[in-house]
């Protein structure tokens, strides 16, 4: 955890569960891409679950992202890399994705929830 943004780490298993929501609701529900979209869908209250790459340079990109997700009551997680995100939403890089409508995935979605409030304790 070199980034000074990154508030806690993320058990490897937590991050597949949240890149396979992410998946998920890029396919059937609803996502927002890039920084200046997710933080739009947080000061609207329409993020259900934010989600920052850990790799992200230079840093300041998302580096108030946590303390707005905070602010705004949003759940936030980290995964390792801008491409294991980007991957997952049909584009190369993604320095942060916001989960608008998770779709179908409604019990995984409150694990992750329920898993990411524990870590941050």
């Amino acid at each position: 955890m070199e980034n000074s943004y990154v508030k806690f780490e993320t058990p490897e298993d937590l991050q597949k569960n949240i890149l396979d929501l992410v998946e998920n609701s890029y396919r059937g529900g609803k996502i927002r891409k890039g920084t200046n979209e997710v933080i739009k869908s947080v000061e609207r209250g329409e993020a259900k679950l934010v989600v920052i790459a850990e790799d992200v340079t230079p840093p300041e990109v998302v580096y108030y992202l946590p303390t707005l997700c905070d602010e705004k009551k949003v759940p936030y997680g980290f995964v390792k890399s801008r491409e294991s995100l980007g991957t997952r939403v049909g584009i190369s890089s993604a320095a942060s994705i916001s989960v608008v409508d998770y779709g179908k995935n409604e019990e995984s979605y409150k694990k992750i929830v329920e898993d990411l409030s524990t870590l941050k304790k």
